[in-house]
C-alpha cells in the first residue's frame, strides 16, 4: 500500500494551493482519508477528513471556509484545496487512510492504517 502526497511548495498568504494524495495497493473507496499537518517543532494537527464516498467532510475550525477536501475514487486520489492559506499553516502535510471512519469523526492525528510521506507547504506573509 502506498499513499503519495504531492503539490506542496511555496505559496503566498492569500493565494491558493492544491495538494493531492494518490493511493495504490488498496480498495480506495473502502477508506476514509485525512489530511494532518505538522509544523516545525509542533505536534500534529488534524486539518480535514473525507468519508468513503466523499459525502461527508470534516475540518478543523481554523481552515473552515478556506480549505476544501474532495476525492475521486476512480483516480484513487484525494485533494486538499487550500485557499487563502496563512503563514501559521506552514507545515508538512500528510495524507492518511483508515478503514475506520472514527479516525476522521474524531479528528485523529495518529490512528490511521496508512500514511503518505508528506509534502511541505510554506506560506509566506
Amino acid at each position: 500500500v502506498q499513499l503519495q502526497a504531492s503539490g506542496g511548495g511555496l505559496v503566498q498568504a492569500g493565494g491558493s494551493l492544491t495538494l493531492s494524495c494518490e493511493a495504490s495497493g488498496l480498495t480506495f473507496s473502502h477508506y476514509v482519508v485525512g489530511w494532518i499537518r505538522q509544523a516545525p517543532g509542533k505536534e500534529r494537527d488534524f486539518v480535514a477528513g473525507i468519508s468513503w464516498g466523499g459525502g461527508s467532510t470534516y475540518y478543523v475550525d481554523s481552515v473552515k471556509g478556506r480549505f476544501t477536501i474532495s476525492r475521486d475514487n476512480a483516480k484513487n486520489t484525494v485533494y486538499l484545496q487550500m485557499n487563502s492559506p496563512k503563514p501559521e499553516g506552514t507545515a508538512v502535510y500528510y495524507c492518511a487512510a483508515d478503514d475506520d471512519p472514527r479516525s476522521i469523526y474524531r479528528g485523529s492525528t495518529s490512528s490511521y492504517d496508512y500514511w503518505g510521506q508528506g509534502t511541505l507547504v510554506t506560506v509566506s506573509s
